[in-house]
């Protein structure tokens, strides 16, 4: 058995796929990947790249360091006996988000998308103009609305740090909360967990931006991501009181 470095890549349907790299005796990298499991099937090596760019490309695409691990011949996995038996999961500080957007609709939902892609950017710079922030220099914003107005279908994926705000984040909720036919929208932090679409539950990604549900009620109102409030006085007077 040789020693690999395992990554993890977690589905928005739930399910996740594997992929190993290590380094040869040669300096040829060697990759292994698969459905998440105990064997890796799948093998491939080359040269001409370092193990460093290849992992860096990987977790561009979402994918998330596991751990060290040993992989024999016939791609099985188990972890090297000098690795320490965990009782208790420590806590994660999240600093960084990992998203994914698999598109394979078709024209017309490409066209829905793209419109709403649009209308929700115009949220977002219209509150943060009220709020007096800064632009976002995020290279997601161009790079999903360049492939939504094409007539392909598009995979993408990147990152989101803290010094881009949390707009980008916001952004891609909404899409991920629009559910388009045929488009898949993942966001994952570090640890590998998915980040779901219920803004009240992410308590930890809006810690990595500090802010509160509160704050950017107005505008996950307005994104789809909150139920807009029930004004009590106001829907009262617009009933008539009767008395019988």
């Amino acid at each position: 058995m040789s020693a690999w470095t395992l990554y993890r890549h977690r589905n928005a349907d739930g399910s996740s796929k594997d992929w190993a790299v290590t380094t040869n005796a040669d300096g040829s990298i060697s990759t292994r990947w698969g459905k998440t499991a105990s064997r890796l099937p799948s093998i491939n090596t080359r040269t001409g790249i370092r193990q460093h760019d290849i992992e860096r490309q990987k977790q561009a695409k979402g994918y998330v360091f596991v751990g060290e691990v040993e992989i024999d011949d016939d791609g099985n996995i188990r972890l090297p006996r000098s690795a320490p038996m965990l009782t208790e999961t420590p806590p994660i500080t999240v600093d960084k988000l990992y998203w994914h957007v698999d598109c394979r609709a078709g024209h017309a939902t490409l066209l829905d998308m793209g419109s709403a892609l649009r209308r929700w950017l115009g949220d977002l710079e219209a509150w943060s103009q009220a709020q007096g922030l800064a632009a976002s220099d995020w290279s997601g914003w161009q790079r999903l609305v360049d492939a939504s107005l094409g007539k392909e279908a598009f995979d993408l994926s990147g990152q989101i740090h803290r010094e881009h705000g949390i707009l980008p984040w916001l952004w891609l909720m909404a899409l991920k909360q629009a559910a388009f036919p045929g488009v898949s929208v993942g966001i994952a932090t570090e640890s590998g967990r998915d980040v779901s679409a219920d803004l009240k539950a992410e308590t930890e990604v809006l810690a990595l931006f500090d802010t509160n549900v509160e704050v950017l009620r107005p505008l996950a109102e307005s994104l789809g991501l909150l139920k807009p409030r029930l004004n009590l006085a106001l829907a009262m007077a617009d009933h008539t009181d009767h008395w019988f």
